[in-house]
């Protein structure tokens, strides 16, 4: 099983591997000790390893319960979220206890929210059940709900305590929801890792090493930039276009599959402004069409565009915008909004 610190203002260990789960019982008892743990987690999420998780808890003598919150982007809104605070306080949750968020990166962010939020913050350990979770939203700290106008436009920084990436959950994955996933393994190997992304080409690299890697180049991000003020935006490459295009199209597409258009997008505005090296958006296209990924948007383009204004990196008429240099290294540009095209 791999391991990793994340060294946050309060660090955190996360575990990567089949079988992980085991390890949630024994390590929220020594890091929570006498706390109850109160786990939040999507409806398929809690069918699928609720019993694994509760199990592995109470076999350590955590006084452990569930609750189940409806699964899909569509239910990262306040209804979830206040429903989510009355169970909690049904439960008469107190900061020594702590919250359990088992499910995708929708659950993640709402529960992570309400965990930093309830009792002005309770402890937390992320437990991720899908791919794009696992490399992505289950270290960080970025916790959320969304607003009609767009995604995540309320929400808080709060660290998790524990994370436990067990990648025999990805086996569980629909076809779809697996392909989605590498979504953010290809973005992490483009900003960041050109041998890893040499190695996705190949078709060479295990999950467990994709997450692993995702995740390798994610902390080190956040480790220098923990309130995502500056380096830590290089993250964000695809996501400005990406949660345009999800909002677009009513989130019909998963997010992985959004985050594949935008960043296909920016890789070809890159290089039609002169930042990113030739090729460069033919070779990305490529990698994501191998894994299944969508590069181009069928809906309506102008409604995207008006997207991109209730965007958290757009100010005013420009955009903090994240282009490849070329693949492995990744910079940040103010671009006007009228650049930022399909």
């Amino acid at each position: 099983m791999n391991r990793l610190t994340v060294h946050t203002a309060v660090p955190y260990e996360v575990f990567v591997g089949g079988g992980a789960i085991g390890e949630l019982g024994p390590r929220f008892q020594a890091l929570f000790p006498g706390a109850r743990a109160f786990v939040a987690a999507d409806e398929n999420a809690l069918a699928l390893h609720g019993t694994a998780v509760l199990a592995s808890l109470r076999g350590a003598g955590v006084t452990a319960f569930s609750y189940a919150l409806p699964a899909g982007e569509a239910h990262k809104n306040h209804e979830t979220l206040l429903k989510l605070y009355a169970a909690m306080a049904e439960r008469a949750l107190t900061r020594l206890d702590a919250l359990v968020a088992l499910g995708g990166g929708v659950t993640g962010d709402v529960a992570g929210f309400a965990a930093a939020t309830y009792m002005r913050g309770i402890p937390c350990a992320m437990v991720p059940t899908t791919l794009l979770s696992m490399a992505d939203s289950s270290i960080g700290g970025k916790t959320a709900v969304n607003l009609p106008y767009g995604k995540n436009l309320v929400g808080a920084f709060s660290q998790p305590r524990l994370v436990l990436c067990d990648t025999d959950f990805i086996k569980t994955l629909p076809p779809r929801e697996y392909r989605a996933g590498f979504a953010e393994v290809i973005k992490c190997a483009a900003i960041a890792d050109e041998e890893a992304f040499s190695r996705l080409e190949r078709g060479d690299m295990s999950d467990d090493e994709a997450v692993f890697m995702a995740l390798t180049v994610k902390r080190a991000l956040v480790e220098s930039d923990e309130r995502d003020m500056g380096q830590r935006r290089l993250l964000n490459f695809g996501h400005t276009v990406g949660h345009a295009v999800e909002n677009a199209a009513g989130y019909a597409l998963l997010h992985g599959e959004a985050v594949a258009i935008g960043m296909a997008a920016m890789a070809k505005i890159g290089e039609r402004l002169g930042v990113t090296e030739g090729g460069t958006a033919q070779r990305l296209s490529a990698l994501l069409q191998k894994y299944g990924l969508p590069v181009e948007y069928g809906g309506d383009r102008q409604r995207v565009y008006e997207s991109l204004a209730y965007d958290k990196k757009t100010e005013g008429a420009e955009v903090d915008a994240v282009l490849l240099q070329k693949i492995g290294k990744a910079v940040r540009r103010r671009l006007p909004r009228k650049e930022i095209v399909l």
